[in-house]
C-alpha cells in the first residue's frame, strides 16, 4: 500500500517559491533549483547566450574559483548538474541529508556571486561553436531543430546553441548582463524531496537569497506559441531521409492531458505500439519511428518522426498519418489497457527514486504553481476510456500540420 504524500509549499518573504515532499524513510535528498529564465529571454542578436551563461556560472564566484567549487561538491559526495531550457535554467543535485545546508550555500553563491571569468566565457563560446558544427552530422537533431522553429515560433523555438554568427558575438559582458537582468529570488523555484524538516529549509533559503536580484517580473507569464502549419525541406546528401511533423496538442494543465499521454503510449510506447508494429515490423519502412509530446508552459505539441529511405519517404509519410488517423476508428480495449498499465507501472517504479520525486514536484510547480499528489495523476490515467481517446482525436485533429524533411529527396505526398 502506497504512503500518502506529504507536501510543504510556501512563497518565502524573499520571493523564493519553495516546495518539499517529505520522504522520512529515504537516505538521500534530491533538489531541483529552477530560475524562470531561459532561451526566450536572449536578445535576438545574441542567440546562445543562455547556454553560455549556464556553462560559465559554475566557473568561479567572487569568493571561490571554479575548481574550488568543484572540490567542495566532491568533498561532500554531492552529485550535481546544471541545465538550460526554453523558459527556465537550473541545477539538480543529490546529497546526504546532512549536506543540504552546505549544498544550498554553494548554489546560492553561484547564483548570487558569479564572476564569469573571461577565459571561461571564451572557452564556452568556442565549445558551443564546435557542438554546432558537430550538429551537422546528426540528421535527426537537425530536423528537430528546424521543426522547433515552425512548431513554436521565433522565441520558444530557439535552439540552445543559437547560430554561428550570434555565438561569435557573445562576450563576458553580455553573459554578466544577462545574469544581472534575469536572475533574482522572485524568479526562483526550489524543490526538495527527502527526509527533511521544512522549517530548517525555510530558514536556510531566507538567509541565502535575501535581497537577491531585481528582475522586471517573476518570469511566470507564459510565452505564446506561434505555430506555423508549413512544410519545409532541407537538402542533405544522406542515405536516410528524416521525416518530422507536429501539430498542436493540449497543455499539461488540460483535463485532456492524461488522454494525450495514453494516446501517445498506444502509438509509440514499446515494441507492441502501433507505429513500431505497423510501420517498422510489418512494412519495413523505417529505421526508427516514434511519437512524443512537448510542453512549453503555454501549450502542447504532438510530434511524430521517422527515418526511412529517400525512395520510400512519401509512402512512409502517408502511413504515419494513416496510423494516427485510424486510432479514432479501431482503438481496442486490449491496447488501451496495455498503454495505461505501462504508464502507471513506469509512474509507480519512478516513484521509488528520490530524484524522480523532486523532478515531478518541480514540474508541478512550473506548470500548476502547486504540488499535485501522484495518486491523483494515476487516477486520471486509469479513468481514460476508448471514447475519451476518440473524443480527443475529434476535438484536436491533425488538420494543421507542420512538417520538416531532411535528406536528398523532397516530400511530394499530400498531408
Amino acid at each position: 500500500m502506497s504512503t500518502p504524500q506529504e507536501f510543504f509549499h510556501q512563497r518565502l518573504s524573499n520571493g523564493v517559491e519553495l516546495a518539499i515532499e517529505r520522504l522520512p524513510g529515504r537516505r538521500t535528498v534530491a533538489c531541483d533549483i529552477r530560475m524562470l529564465t531561459g532561451l526566450v529571454d536572449e536578445p535576438d542578436e545574441l542567440l546562445g547566450l543562455a547556454h553560455i551563461t549556464e556553462q560559465t556560472i559554475s566557473k568561479g564566484t567572487a569568493e571561490h574559483s571554479g575548481q574550488a567549487l568543484s572540490d567542495a561538491f566532491d568533498a561532500m559526495g554531492i552529485q550535481h548538474a546544471s541545465w538550460v531550457g526554453r523558459e527556465s535554467f537550473g541545477f539538480r543535485y543529490l546529497c546526504l541529508p546532512e549536506y543540504v545546508g552546505p549544498a544550498f550555500d554553494l548554489h546560492a553563491e553561484m547564483l548570487r556571486l558569479p564572476s564569469f571569468p573571461d577565459e571561461s566565457c571564451q572557452v564556452a563560446v568556442a565549445l558551443a561553436g564546435q557542438e554546432l558544427t558537430a550538429l551537422e552530422d546528426e540528421p535527426d537533431e537537425l530536423a528537430r531543430r528546424e521543426l522547433a522553429r515552425q512548431a513554436y515560433g521565433s522565441r520558444l523555438g530557439r535552439h540552445a546553441l543559437g547560430n554561428a554568427r550570434t555565438l561569435r558575438s557573445i562576450t563576458r559582458d553580455h553573459v554578466s548582463e544577462f545574469w544581472r537582468t534575469h536572475f533574482g529570488a522572485a524568479r526562483l523555484q526550489v524543490v526538495l524531496a527527502g527526509p527533511l524538516e521544512p522549517s530548517r529549509v525555510v530558514d536556510q533559503l531566507e538567509r541565502s537569497f535575501a535581497g537577491f536580484g531585481n528582475p522586471p517580473d517573476d518570469g511566470r507569464l507564459p510565452r505564446p506559441i506561434e505555430f506555423s502549419p508549413v512544410r519545409t525541406h532541407r537538402h542533405k546528401e544522406l542515405e536516410q531521409e528524416q521525416i518530422h511533423m507536429c501539430w498542436p496538442g493540449v497543455p499539461v494543465q488540460s483535463d485532456e492531458f492524461a488522454v494525450e499521454r495514453v494516446l501517445l503510449a498506444i502509438l509509440s510506447e514499446g515494441m507492441s505500439s502501433r507505429l513500431f508494429v505497423e510501420v517498422r515490423e510489418k512494412l519495413g519502412l523505417v529505421y526508427w519511428v516514434g511519437a512524443w509530446h512537448e510542453h512549453p508552459r503555454s501549450g502542447g505539441m504532438i510530434f511524430v518522426g521517422a527515418s526511412t529511405t529517400p525512395q520510400r519517404c512519401d509512402e512512409t509519410f502517408g502511413v504515419l498519418l494513416r496510423e494516427v488517423d485510424r486510432l479514432a476508428e479501431d482503438i481496442t480495449e486490449d491496447e488501451l489497457r496495455r498503454a495505461k498499465r505501462g504508464l502507471i507501472a513506469r509512474t509507480e517504479t519512478h516513484g521509488d527514486i528520490t530524484r524522480a520525486h523532486a523532478a515531478e514536484l518541480a514540474s508541478d510547480l512550473f506548470y500548476f504553481g502547486r504540488p499535485r499528489p501522484m495518486a491523483a495523476k494515476i487516477a486520471q490515467i486509469e479513468a481514460v476510456t476508448a471514447d475519451d481517446v476518440r473524443g480527443y482525436l475529434s476535438r484536436h485533429p491533425r488538420d494543421r500540420l507542420s512538417v520538416v524533411t531532411l535528406g536528398p529527396r523532397e516530400l511530394k505526398a499530400a498531408g
